[in-house]
């Protein structure tokens, strides 16, 4: 019999597409001898200087400024140049040719989104050379045997700088904890939604429903919280539905504490403060919530140690493109997992059809997941994706519910 040949990358090619707001993202195609393999980045509103930089082409005539050509034309020449020959399973050592090529401390040179997505694509194939799922091969590079389905956080209502009304926070979400599956959690969270649109038609009639990036848009936040615990109750679901919310001060306050009314069950706040708000955010470390950083760690690592020091949060946002690869992602996970710390892996508002995060969530066990809203096909191919891997898991799958916060 012949020997197997080891698969390389024999090419990377790259192209400008749209992601979920219309707006130019990164596509990559890496071929190996196994075939190819297909990544894509998401976009979010840049959130200041601490996060991987996109690179945009600012030519105001086309897109507005917003086109990746250089990105792409970094992909298709420099990174395809120094990755072709390499082995896809080796993907510390991908992501490291990458960051010694570009040079930068921001990724900036070559583009945080044109390095995510050659990532990606090699992750993608790094699996396929291994013959094992995509969130095995996750698992396996960040040493992590558990495979836990991760608890969904449903946007529900928005505000904020996403949904253009006067609701100041940002998010209200759902999680469905009490759940037995992930497949119950998305009809929970699929039941609650729709009963959410019923409640808000009867009160306010049909256009007080609008769509905004994430998910349903709403005016302020304690009508907007009673709206929601209405929708729950409408379910049947009340002791197994919990709630949690998305402040992002930094888009309102300056040095103001947000206390929600305690009424309500919330579980789960994120950003309470502006992210520069360190001697603020330090109170979180006597509360019972979860307190999630995310415009104050910005899935930075330095500023991630300074959060675990000065007890600042008690749980990380994972975005993987502030980053900019899928082993510093790996890294900041492990830093979170030390303290321990909840993991919530997010998606951003400019997403892509692209399901990798629902596999990094079941890989790195996070034990949360916020993908957006249970409708619109950019976000339902994460939690699509999420009933793909626990029928495949069969009887081994098992779902974080009550311990979301504990999955190490």
């Amino acid at each position: 019999m012949r020997k197997a040949v080891p698969s390389v990358i024999t090419k990377i090619k790259a192209r400008q597409i749209l992601d979920s707001r219309g707006i130019p993202t990164v596509e990559v195609d890496l071929f190996t001898h196994k075939g190819m393999f297909r990544a894509s980045v998401p976009s979010g509103d840049p959130s200041g200087m601490y996060e991987a930089l996109e690179l945009r082409d600012g030519d105001k005539g086309t897109y507005l400024g917003n086109s990746v050509n250089r990105a792409v034309k970094n992909i298709n020449e420099r990174i395809s140049e120094a990755l072709v020959g390499m082995d896809p399973i080796l993907q510390s050592q991908i992501d490291q040719a990458m960051i010694d090529l570009d040079k930068t401390e921001k990724k900036g040179e070559l583009g945080a989104n044109a390095i995510l997505a050659v990532s990606i694509a090699a992750c993608k194939a790094g699996a396929a050379e291994k013959e094992v799922p995509l969130y095995k091969h996750i698992a396996d590079l960040a040493g992590k045997t558990n495979l836990t389905l991760p608890v969904p956080a449903f946007t529900v209502i928005s505000g904020g700088k996403h949904a253009g009304n006067n609701l100041a926070i940002q998010d209200i979400m759902i999680l469905p904890i009490g759940a037995s599956s992930f497949g119950e959690a998305l009809q929970m969270g699929s039941e609650t939604y729709h009963h959410l649109k019923a409640v808000i038609a009867e009160k306010y009639g049909a256009h007080g429903c609008n769509v905004g990036e994430d998910g349903v848009t709403f005016g302020s936040i304690r009508e907007g919280l009673d709206l929601v615990k209405e929708a729950i109750n409408r379910t049947g679901y009340n002791e197994k539905i919990k709630i949690a919310i998305d402040v992002a001060a930094t888009d309102f306050c300056k040095g103001e504490e947000f206390l929600p009314p305690n009424k309500y069950p919330i579980v789960s706040i994120e950003d309470p403060f502006d992210k520069e708000d360190w001697e603020h955010t330090k109170s979180t470390a006597r509360v019972t919530l979860q307190v999630v950083g995310d415009d104050l760690l910005m899935s930075n690592p330095k500023r991630i140690e300074r959060a675990i020091l000065d007890s600042t949060c008690n749980a990380l946002l994972l975005k993987i493109n502030q980053i900019g690869t899928v082993t510093e992602a790996i890294e900041v996970v492990k830093l979170a997992n030390d303290v321990p710390w909840g993991v919530v892996i997010s998606h951003r508002s400019g997403e892509t059809e692209d399901s990798f995060i629902a596999d990094l969530s079941v890989g790195l066990a996070s034990g949360q997941i916020k993908a957006g809203a249970p409708c619109r096909g950019e976000r339902l191919a994460k939690y699509n994706q999420l009933l793909h891997i626990e029928e495949e898991l069969g009887d081994h799958a098992i779902y974080a519910g009550e311990d979301y916060r504990q999955c190490l």
